[in-house]
């Protein structure tokens, strides 16, 4: 057995090998694991090759275990839905973390970084529900622990950087994920993502009073104080619309509130979508014209039992945790005969009906806390018309952090539909802070 591995060589020469050994070995701990290797070691209820983008060379469905109470991992689990899409080892990886289900299809991020993608969907939705609907495990760090978990899980098969994105609600799932774990990634992108302090948000009340021109703001107005004038000729449209729907009102109190409450969204929805131009809102003309203007804006189904079900976990977390908006009763004073203001938030009757309600005050501005002072890496893309830019997240001096307004966008707003120069910030950033060419 021999004590000296060198002991013929002078010390030059031993020096040299060393080195060279010390490299040999970190080349072999830079090789890491390969895709197959890891996705053989994961605990998962089913995993399988689902059919690759152009983008990408290879791409699976995983339905990933994952502890129901990360507080306790021997405890119940459920199957989370993964969409793993790989595209090279040494690029970039981009974690989608869904606000609600997941789906196949492109993520702008990783189109334009040419990027693995991992796309995640939210626990207590679709695929990703348990078999028990326990709500206290629908927290904001469950989930955040969620993504953490696959993160690291895959960590060892990339050597590029990693990169949080996601729309909306999905946006959000990106604040809260970087907040309880900032290390996790070195890039976060959400996109149109409000970070609210309430379950019915006051910055909403001088954002309506200010968005936009005077003159749509009375345009939206006028066709909402319509709409409620001519109750009963519309009433009996938006009957038969749901029928053919198959729609029920029994959770928000009946089709007559139903129909008030669709009334009372439309300011909202016109505002978040962008899509309707405001010299084309009607403010005469018959009613099948008019009521089919509401229904495409404001859409009813919004308040149908059907379309609650999907989104009350959803309205678990708003009531609870990550905040939502109410309306403005007032300006409607003696044109509202069934939608009323309560001492409740506007929405609870959204969530699911048992649990008592105590909303954390403290949480969403621990977050903007987060944002301000120690957050690093994000970029934050917002349109100036959406609502949820008025509870936007505010980086204020963070240099560290970048926000970008685009003027008169809205919900829609994307990094290729910002104009040229916003755009060439953006991804100078990415390429800078992912250290990897944008496709421009």
């Amino acid at each position: 057995m021999m004590n000296n591995c060198f002991p013929q060589l002078p010390m030059k020469f031993r020096i040299y090998i060393s080195v060279v050994a010390a490299m040999l070995a970190a080349g072999c701990a830079d090789k890491g694991m390969t895709i197959e290797e890891r996705l053989d070691t994961i605990q998962a209820d089913t995993l399988f090759r689902i059919e690759a983008d152009t983008m990408f060379s290879e791409a699976w469905e995983i339905r990933l275990w994952q502890p129901v109470d990360h507080r306790n991992p021997d405890g119940p689990r459920f199957s989370q839905q993964v969409f793993l899409y790989f595209a090279g080892k040494d690029r970039p990886v981009i974690v989608e973390t869904e606000g609600y289900g997941a789906r196949e299809g492109r993520n702008e991020l990783a189109s334009l970084m040419k990027a693995n993608l991992i796309r995640i969907e939210h626990r207590y939705f679709e695929e990703s529900r348990p078999d028990s609907a326990e709500w206290e495990y629908l927290t904001t760090w469950q989930a955040a622990t969620d993504h953490h978990r696959i993160i690291e899980l895959f960590k060892p098969v990339f050597s590029g950087k990693w990169a949080t994105t996601g729309i909306s609600k999905g946006g959000q799932t990106v604040m809260f994920h970087r907040y309880y774990y900032p290390e996790d990634v070195n890039v976060s992108v959400p996109y149109v993502a409000p970070l609210n302090f309430g379950p019915e948000d006051e910055r909403m009340v001088p954002f309506f009073e200010s968005v936009g021109t005077a003159e749509c703001r009375d345009r939206v107005f006028r066709f909402q104080k319509l709409a409620l004038e001519k109750f009963d000729q519309l009433f009996p449209i938006f009957l038969k619309y749901a029928g053919e729907r198959g729609w029920t009102f029994n959770r928000v109190g009946g089709p007559e509130t139903a129909y008030e409450m669709t009334v009372l969204e439309y300011e909202f929805a016109f505002w978040q979508w962008g899509s309707v131009p405001c010299d084309s809102i009607p403010l005469d003309g018959d009613d099948e014209k008019l009521f089919r203007h509401l229904a495409d804006v404001g859409d009813p189904r919004y308040f149908a039992d059907q379309g609650l079900e999907y989104f009350e976990p959803f309205f678990y977390q708003a009531m609870t945790e990550i905040g939502y908006y109410g309306y403005n009763f007032d300006r409607f004073a003696g044109l509202l005969k069934h939608a009323r203001n309560s001492e409740q938030p506007e929405f609870q009757f959204s969530a699911p009906q048992g649990p008592d309600y105590v909303y954390d005050y403290g949480f969403g501005r621990k977050v903007a806390e987060y944002i301000r002072e120690d957050a690093e890496n994000f970029i934050f893309l917002y349109g100036e018309f959406d609502p949820w830019s008025a509870t936007a997240a505010d980086p204020g001096d963070n240099d560290k952090c970048l926000k970008v307004v685009k003027e008169g966008g809205s919900h829609r707003i994307r990094i290729m539909n910002l104009s040229d120069d916003r755009r060439e910030e953006v991804l100078d950033r990415l390429e800078e802070w992912l250290d990897y060419p944008a496709t421009r």
